[in-house]
C-alpha cells in the first residue's frame, strides 16, 4: 500500500502546501469558528470533532478523498501521496478532517502520517 502524508493547514496564515491532492473545507462545511463556545477550542477537543464530523457530507468526503488517494497510488509511479486540506483557520475543520482520513486510510493499509501546519496558531479574528 501508499505511503500517504495529510498536512492540515487554514488559507488565512499562508497558502496551501504542495499536494497531490487539495481540499479546501471553507465554503461547503460550516465553520465552528462562528459558534462562540467552540471559537477558542480546536480539532483536539471533542465538542469541536463532534460538530465537525456532524456536519453533512464530510463523511462522504472522507470517503471521497480516500478513493482519490487510491487512485493516486495505483499509478505507475511509486511515492508517497500527499493531501492538504484547509479551512479558513486551520483550527477546527481542517485537522478533523485530516484525522478522519488517516483513520479511513489506515484501515485499508495504507502508512500514513498527519502534520497540521496551523493548529497551534492563535485565531484569526474576522
Amino acid at each position: 500500500m501508499a505511503v500517504v502524508e495529510i498536512v492540515s493547514f487554514g488559507y488565512l496564515h499562508d497558502a496551501p502546501p504542495a499536494a497531490h491532492l487539495t481540499i479546501d473545507l471553507r465554503h461547503h462545511f460550516r465553520d465552528p469558528h462562528v459558534s462562540p463556545e467552540l471559537r477558542y477550542m480546536t480539532a483536539d477537543d471533542e465538542p469541536v470533532r463532534t460538530a465537525v464530523l456532524n456536519t453533512p457530507g464530510i463523511t462522504e468526503l472522507v470517503e471521497a478523498t480516500a478513493t482519490a488517494v487510491a487512485a493516486f497510488a495505483s499509478g505507475p509511479t511509486a511515492g508517497t501521496v500527499t493531501v492538504a486540506d484547509g479551512c479558513a483557520g486551520g483550527r477546527h475543520r481542517a485537522p478533523t478532517f485530516a484525522r478522519a482520513l488517516a483513520e479511513r486510510l489506515r484501515e485499508s493499509g495504507h502508512s500514513v502520517t498527519v502534520s497540521h501546519r496551523d493548529l497551534n496558531k492563535p485565531v484569526v479574528h474576522r
